[in-house]
């Protein structure tokens, strides 16, 4: 099995949502500490790197988006062996 499939990879990545809700946990965390201690400075500042760090994140996941290949649409199935013998059979019963 190829670790590198296009399934494979898709299954195991982090949606954007998810990944957008984790940021905003550690930031919402940090900005608690610091309006407990009443630092507005730092409140400030969070509130700056939050947004600045967001749009990178978002950035790069469209960027991720983009490189992930399209999946290729199924082809049809030309069926089995006896399915192909049999409409053989038919096409030469006409002659």
């Amino acid at each position: 099995m190829n670790p590198f499939r296009p399934s494979r990879v898709l299954a195991g990545m982090r949606s954007r949502d998810r990944i957008l809700a984790s940021l905003e946990g550690v930031f919402r965390e940090a900005f608690g500490r610091a309006e407990a201690r009443g630092d507005t400075g730092a409140m400030e500042n969070l509130d700056l790197e939050y947004q600045r760090e967001q749009l990178r994140l978002e950035v790069l996941l469209d960027l991720r988006d983009l490189l992930i290949p399209e999946p290729e649409p199924e082809a049809p199935s030309a069926g089995t062996l006896l399915e192909k013998a049999e409409a053989l059979r038919r096409i030469t019963r006409l002659r």
